[in-house]
């Protein structure tokens, strides 16, 4: 049977092209071990910067073969790495000894993808990583072409789109949440990498009302009595549109399984003529196939017909066993 740390051995070794080119570009956080295509399934290994973080979600890993995993990532990559191992899945037996991190493992710290800076920390209030490692690639398109941009993040979660928008060149990029905790780290995010903060804005909001307005429709809400925050309505040159799977909220419900139309629609009467949306679908049983006829149809029917639908690929470090990662990320263009 093939241990913990030579599966984690060898799937270095598989990205050892993807690493050089990432390395080469200024990122220095990447998923090394994606266990549930790799061969431990329940358990991921990522770097952020000078931080090693093991997430589990089905048995949580002992001492010991914390420690033998951080050895190999060390070794493989030849630098010096802190470790932390959160364990996110079932309850622990009562004598299990889970890992201590070090002090230092738990402090706040930075990572950087393509030499754009990402506050990162290990342990806090939610359970996600303030930068999902997957979209990557999603971040890098939209920074190759906010220049002069108005754009809008929606689902901005810690920023991370939106600061690449920022950082290459977006004439002003709005950012918009619920989670006042995640906006925080947003702007924290745009302090780390010198932007001014007129230019990457955040707004604390449910998403739904701000984008309904946005697109001249009305506000939908289960109360009279409901408040939610005005907005007037402005086109913009670029939205970005990464919704979660599922969510009940005060103005409706989000389901990108079911009703993707409801965010899709209202998202493309926000847009200038001419304008681009980049969109994601987390949901690993959705066709890729099928999504991007249900937008093409949508947009028909909106009046905002697609020019072109251009499917982004995941990076080599999320692998999949067929050749279709969960994550599906699309750039429309009206």
């Amino acid at each position: 049977m093939t241990t913990l740390p030579e599966l984690l051995r060898t799937a270095i070794g598989r990205r050892g092209p993807l690493l050089a080119r990432l390395h080469g570009e200024g990122t220095d956080c990447y998923r090394l071990l994606h266990g549930v295509t790799e061969g431990a399934p329940g358990l991921s290994v990522d770097r952020y910067g000078s931080l090693l973080l093991l997430q589990t979600w089905r048995e949580p890993l002992a001492a010991d073969a914390v420690e033998a995993l951080a050895a190999i990532a060390r070794g493989e990559l030849g630098v010096e790495l802190d470790v932390v191992a959160n364990h996110r899945g079932r309850e622990v037996p009562p004598d299990f000894v889970p890992h201590e991190p070090t002090p230092a493992a738990l402090a706040d710290r930075r990572c950087h993808e393509r030499g754009v800076a990402f506050c990162i920390r290990a342990r806090h209030r939610g359970q996600d990583p303030w930068l999902f490692l997957d979209l990557r690639s999603g971040r890098a398109v939209v920074q190759s072409i906010a220049a002069q941009k108005r754009v809008l993040n929606l689902f901005a979660y810690t920023c991370g789109v939106g600061i690449c928008a920022a950082v290459g060149g977006a004439a002003a990029v709005t950012n918009v949440d619920f989670a006042h905790s995640a906006l925080a780290v947003g702007r924290d995010n745009a302090a780390a990498n010198d932007l001014p903060p007129e230019r990457c804005t955040t707004v604390q909001s449910d998403c739904l009302p701000v984008l309904r307005q946005l697109a001249g429709m009305p506000v939908q809400r289960r109360g009279k009595h409901v408040p939610y925050l005005r907005v007037e309505r402005q086109p913009y040159d670029l939205i970005v549109l990464d919704p979660p799977r599922l969510a009940k909220t005060p103005f409706g419900t989000i389901d990108v399984v079911n009703d993707y139309q409801s965010l899709w629609k209202p998202t493309l009467l926000a847009l200038a003529d001419g304008g681009t949306v980049l969109a994601t679908n987390h949901v690993p049983t959705i066709d890729e196939a099928a999504w991007h006829t249900a937008l093409r149809r949508c947009a028909e029917k909106a009046g905002r017909p697609l020019r072109e639908l251009q499917p982004i690929a995941i990076d080599e470090d999320f692998p999949s066993f067929d050749g279709k990662p969960p994550l599906k990320v699309v750039l429309a263009r009206i």
